[in-house]
Formats: structure tokens, C-alpha cells, sequence
């Protein structure tokens, strides 16, 4: 069965059309700088690749053009939209309500609209995805698979904020964790190329416009940097990561700042966008080698902050097998990845700089061969765990 996955992120949308179960890709694509005029569409065939650069205003346009070179008569890969039987799609959050892989209703609609809020940059074109491929797709089955469910491994303890009881029994105020699919995808792919099923501990790090550092032992998520929404934790693109929450009633009380617009600073305004005026990590690589001192500091206040999670980490597992880099940044930036390993090596960490240098789309090893830890990057594929999940859940 032809099943379509959309991976709608905060600025961009990946997507794959996948023969399943034989996991076979039959297009894929990625549209990305969404909201700006030099916005870029890829779309890829078995056959050829096509790309081309043009101002994508939101995600609903950015879908429509997704869904045009699919059936384009010429370059597309299905005659009719009734060729595609499923429809999967990646949700940030999840609640309290939902815990694994889902059959989209009207009912499950109206909760992710309730938790619009908890992922501002996210749920909304997560559900947008899901309005768009239910008109187009109008037969197949949409399914959603949600990024929090990889964590219900988390102990209570790492899940449990320290505030009274009552909001987390009676509201479900706990950390949830997102970009699950890409942690369970390479943490998996990480234990296969380790050769080595049981007493693991490994440390993903998903980098991309948002950013995220999960534990995982023996398999399972033990503790996560990303909590109730998708906020805190590492610096983002232009999200800030952890701060002191004074500072929000700082800026209300003593600065004047509403709350909604407090909200969106450090939502949208904030991270390295914030700190640089850029959100794209390319941009900010090559002004810092221009001597631009602004970038440069975003990205050793970036590199310090993975820095400190990984150390964090390392205690909470007691050892370390193997740190995955990820994601578009994680997979594409040599620097990050070289900085973030300098200066590690009482933990074992050493890196090869040459290794580290080289352009791979294949799971890569990138550690001195004298390294106790092994360095990966291996590329993650979101579509095709959520193809697995939700091909899983029509024939289960």
C-alpha cells in the first residue's frame, strides 16, 4: 500500500511517499525556509530531482505544492489521489490523551486544537497538514503519530516538575518530550550498528531549527530536554531554550511586557535568531567567519549548552556508548559536531577531524579509533517510522 507522510516542522515540511511494507520510497521532499521569498522546494523521483527557489508563505501553501508534484502529470508519481491509501502524519504533541499511534477523527481533532498552545509552532501545522490531505486524500486513511509517545519510558522522577502535586495528578503538567520519532529512529539505527542489545546508553542529539537531547538506556528514554511544550532545553533557531522563569515576571512586572507578547519573544524572537538576527544556522557559520563576534558567541553559547546536557546525561546513565548527532544540523554541521566534542575527553569523547569533515547520507563513524565513545551521525528518517507505525496500526 502507498502510504504519504508529512513531517509539517516549525519551518518547513518534509515528506515521502512510501510502498509499504516494503519500505520502498517512491518520492520524497523537503520544502523548507517557510514564511520567506527565497523559500526551496526539492522534490525527488527514482528517476530525476527537481528544485527550485520561490517565496513559500505558509504551510498550507508549502502543502499544496507538495501535492501538486505528486500528481503533476509530468514529473508526479500517482495518476489520482486515490492511489494513496494512507495518509501518516507527525504530531508534536500529544497530551495526556494520546499515547501511540492514532486513526484521525473528528474527536481527535478537536484535542489536538487544545493543545495549540503547548506547541504554538507546531500543532498548528500539524493539524493544517491533516485539514489539507483530509480534502485532497479525501479516501485514505490520516493517522497520526505523535512525538511525545517515545517518552512514557521516562521515570516519574524525571518527568515530575517540583511544583504541588494536584498539577500533575489533576492536569497533566509533566514533561512530555518531542521529536520522539527521531529519537526512537536513531536510537535504534545507533543499537543495530553497535551490534549490542542490553546494557546500552546512548545520547541523541536531534539538532535542526528546534533541538533536543534525550538519554536513552537499554532502548528506552530515560530523561529529555525538551518538557511540558517544546520551549526549553537546548538553544533553538528561535526558540531560547532554558532560561530562569523570574525572568518572565521580570519583564510583565518591571518591564511592562504583556504576556502574549513575552510569549512570542521567546518563541519566535528569541534563540539564534535572537542572538544573531539569523535562524539559520548557515547563515550564522558563514557571518561568524566573516568575524561577525555576535555569531560567533550564539554558536559557542549553542555548543556550550549541548556541552552541559551531554555531561548531565552521562551522570544520569552512568557511562556512555555512543553520541548520535541528527537532523539537519546534527547530520550537515561539521562545526557543531567539532565543538561540541572538543575538550571531552575525560569522558572518552575523542573525535577524528577528518572523519568528521566528510559529507555522508549513510550512518558514519566520526571518533578517533582510541575514542571509549563512539561518535555517529546517522541520518534521520522520521517518514519512515511513521510509515512503520502506521502501517503497523491498519494491519494490527
Amino acid at each position: 500500500m502507498k502510504v504519504l507522510i508529512l513531517n509539517s516542522g516549525s519551518s518547513s515540511i518534509k515528506f515521502q511517499l512510501i510502498e509499504m511494507p516494503q519500505e520502498e520510497v517512491i518520492c520524497s521532499g523537503l520544502v523548507e525556509r517557510i514564511g520567506f521569498k527565497d523559500a526551496i522546494l526539492t522534490y525527488k523521483t527514482n528517476e530525476n530531482e527537481y528544485k527550485e527557489t520561490l517565496e513559500i508563505e505558509n504551510h498550507q501553501k508549502g502543502l499544496e505544492m507538495v501535492s501538486a508534484n505528486i500528481m503533476d502529470p509530468e514529473k508526479g508519481v500517482v495518476k489520482d489521489a486515490s492511489e494513496i491509501e494512507a495518509v501518516g502524519h507527525r504530531v508534536v504533541h500529544g497530551g495526556d490523551a494520546f499515547s501511540a499511534t492514532t486513526l484521525i477523527t473528528e474527536e481527535v481533532k478537536d484535542k489536538l486544537r487544545e493543545f495549540t498552545n503547548l506547541a504554538p509552532l507546531h500543532n498548528p501545522h500539524n493539524l493544517k497538514g491533516i485539514e489539507i490531505a483530509e480534502k485532497i486524500f479525501a479516501g485514505a486513511k490520516q493517522i497520526a503519530v505523535f512525538d511525545t509517545a517515545f517518552f512514557q519510558t521516562m521515570p516519574v522522577m524525571a518527568r515530575k516538575y517540583a511544583i504541588p502535586n494536584k498539577f500533575y495528578t489533576e492536569h497533566g503538567i509533566k514533561l512530555y518530550g518531542f521529536h520522539g520519532t527521531s529519537h526512537k529512529y536513531v536510537s535504534e539505527k545507533a543499537l543495530g550498528y553497535l551490534q549490542k542489545t542490553s546494557n546500552t546508553n546512548i545520547i541523541t542529539v536531534h539538532l535542526g531549527n528546534g533541538c533536543s537531547i534525550t538519554a536513552v538506556k537499554n532502548g528506552k528514554s530515560i530523561d529529555h530536554s525538551l518538557g511540558f511544550a517544546p520551549s526549553n532545553g537546548l538553544i533553538m533557531g528561535s526558540r531560547s531554550g532554558d532560561i530562569d522563569h523570574s525572568l518572565i515576571f521580570y519583564l510583565v512586572n518591571d518591564l511592562g511586557y504583556e504576556l502574549d507578547q513575552v510569549n512570542k519573544m521567546l518563541t519566535n524572537e528569541s534563540g539564534m535568531l535572537g542572538l544573531t538576527g539569523y535562524s539559520d544556522l548557515r547563515d550564522i557559520e558563514a557571518e561568524a567567519g566573516k568575524g561577525n563576534n555576535e555569531c560567533q558567541l550564539a554558536l559557542d553559547m549553542n555548543v556550550y549548552r549541548i556541552k552541559k546536557y551531554i555531561g548531565s546525561y552521562v551522570a544520569a546513565l552512568n557511562g556512555l556508548d555512543a553520541i548520535i548527532f541528527t537532523a539537519g544540523i546534527g547530520e550537515n554541521s561539521d562545526y557543531i559536531r567539532g565543538h561540541v566534542c572538543k575538550d571531552m575527553d575525560y569522558f572518552g569523547i575523542e573525535l577524528d577531524e577528518a572523519k568528521n569533515g566528510v559529507r555522508s547520507k549513510e550512518i558514519r563513524e566520526i571518533n578517533m579509533p582510541t575514542s571509549k565513545v563512539k561518535i555517529l551521525v546517522i541520518p534521520t528518517n522520521e517518514e519512515l517510522e511513521i510509515a512503520k507505525q502506521s502501517y503497523e496500526l491498519l494491519h494490527s
